[in-house]
């Protein structure tokens, strides 16, 4: 399995091919999206993408966890983490891929 890595200037100079934008249009218009995404993940909402998938902020409360080298007992701070699930499309298309 490939482990190269998309980047933001990867994104930009896929939408510069597909659409015809110039090159910073095409950087600023990537870089408008993420925004849009993160600013809305942060207000926490939901941001649904189609035939991709839903991101979403979860809260998590505290609990207690264990150093898994001493087995002391930590508490783990209440905390809001980033959850992503991928849409059924996406998921065929992977596994698709994948065969």
């Amino acid at each position: 399995m490939a482990s190269n890595t998309i980047t933001r200037a990867d994104l930009s100079e896929a939408v510069y091919q597909e659409v015809g934008l110039s090159r910073n249009e095409s950087a600023e218009l990537v870089e408008s999206v993420l925004d849009e995404v993160t600013d809305a993940l942060g207000r926490g909402e939901m941001v649904k993408i189609s035939s991709f998938g839903s991101f979403s902020v979860r809260q998590k409360g505290q609990r207690v966890g264990r150093n898994p080298k001493t087995g002391e007992e930590v508490p783990i701070l209440p905390r809001r983490v980033l959850v992503f699930r991928p849409s059924h499309v996406l998921k065929d298309r992977i596994k698709s891929a994948l065969k």
